[in-house]
């Protein structure tokens, strides 16, 4: 297995970025970017809840990370809560697509 630790305080970040671009190119491929605004529109104040609430009470941390903390929680949190549900969004529609042809 590759140890992306290399990139230290900003691993985290990097791979949010990679993911967020592979979720991206799916939800271009399947049209269904819109999908995926109305998903994360709907799940992402809950996600932000939740985040807060455990690492609040340190049920998890994230020790390579940039340290940038938006509204009590990191930067990469808030993009994971993006990337997540764009990437399920752009897998399921790019797989009904491949199963509707």
């Amino acid at each position: 297995m590759v140890d992306i630790s290399v990139f230290g305080r900003y691993t985290y970040l990097a791979t949010e970025l990679f993911w967020g671009v592979v979720a991206a190119a799916l939800l271009r491929r399947s049209g269904s970017e819109r999908l995926a605004v109305r998903t994360i529109l709907v799940l992402y104040p809950l996600g932000y809840l939740w985040d807060r609430y455990t690492l609040n009470v340190g049920i998890f941390e994230i020790p390579l990370r940039t340290g940038i903390d938006v509204a009590g929680i990191p930067l990469e949190e808030h993009l994971f809560m993006l990337v997540v549900p764009s990437m399920v969004v752009g897998v399921h529609e790019t797989l009904s697509e491949m199963d509707a042809t």
